[in-house]
């Protein structure tokens, strides 16, 4: 497969003030489309070159391959990344199912956004603050640079990019309201639903 940049399912300025127009035009434009530039590069030649996007994440992980880790990996998480947010999207109020699992798997929203925001504060570095299903139950990890939750055997469901780029124009150093306002006033939970369901 080649990987293509998709438009974003919003306008430039439709998560603000959350998240600017001129963060979205640097992170989608330039930097997803970089991934998608250097990951085509990398994937030419390449056996995995006709695999889906899971399937590369996993085999390149499992090959120790960075470069495909890191440019496909960030593909696959952006692809999300953008369908994660919504003007208006945050708070507790989520289809059912899937805030029944938050309660009996994490105990319930606030601590599930509590554990979620330190998860992304405390992943030292570039990385992703993650909610995923690892054997049927949902859990919060977090990853290093561009690995996601499919290379450590689990399936996404909701991530929050941490690298600089994805809130230093609006947010400073300031990641932890950053992943505040994240999870208060951005996430798309119909989204997550989706994924959610496939997952388990």
């Amino acid at each position: 497969m080649t990987l293509e940049l998709p438009a974003l399912p919003y306008d430039y300025d439709a998560l603000a003030p959350y998240m600017s127009r001129e963060t979205l035009e640097f992170h989608h434009d330039k930097h997803h489309q970089a991934y998608v530039t250097k990951g085509n590069e990398l994937l030419e030649g390449s056996p995995l070159k006709g695999k889906s996007l899971e399937e590369i994440c996993k085999a390149a992980y499992d090959e120790k391959n960075a470069g495909l880790i890191n440019n496909v990996g960030q593909h696959y998480n952006h692809l999300h990344f953008w369908q994660w947010m919504k003007k208006g999207g945050g708070g507790s109020k989520m289809p059912g199912a899937l805030e029944k699992a938050i309660n009996s798997d994490l105990g319930g929203f606030d601590k599930f956004k509590a554990d979620f925001v330190a998860a992304g504060v405390g992943q030292f570095g570039s990385g992703w603050a993650w909610l995923a299903v690892k054997n049927g139950k949902l859990e919060i990890m977090k990853t290093p640079n561009g690995e996601n939750p499919l290379m450590h055997g689990a399936s996404p469901v909701l991530g929050c990019d941490v690298w600089e780029h994805s809130y230093y124009i609006d947010y400073r150093n300031a990641r932890p309201k950053y992943l505040e306002a994240f999870v208060d006033n951005l996430i798309n939970w119909d989204h997550v639903a989706e994924m959610y369901e496939k997952a388990v």
